[in-house]
């Protein structure tokens, strides 16, 4: 689906959200192609909170995109990076290596 969106930055999480539009205007989803009237119900996204690279799309397309896994949102992105040690385990480890004389301080 996304594969029509050939403007469509590269990004690692979307900003969706449900769009409040009372304009009469027509856009194009990005989605699926097709046109989009700006009084029916459809969503906006936007790539990493940027919201300069906003586009509308129709809240079908933006469903099936999402659950085939190619709109994910800040936090499904942040679930899939590695997390720093807390506090708790980086004093641990400081404290560790102070009484390991064998280990590099």
């Amino acid at each position: 689906m996304l594969g029509r969106m050939a403007d469509r930055p590269k990004a690692r999480w979307w900003y969706v959200r449900r769009a409040q539009n009372r304009k009469p205007a027509t856009y194009r989803c990005p989605l699926c192609g097709r046109h989009l009237p700006a009084l029916s119900e459809h969503m906006l996204m936007y790539p990493e909170g940027d919201s300069s690279g906003r586009r509308h799309a129709h809240t079908a397309c933006v469903l099936a995109a999402r659950q085939a896994g190619k709109l994910p949102t800040r936090e499904e992105w942040l679930k899939t990076q590695p997390r720093e040690p807390s506090a708790w385990d980086r004093l641990v480890a400081r404290l560790s290596r102070r009484r390991d004389p064998k280990s590099p301080a």
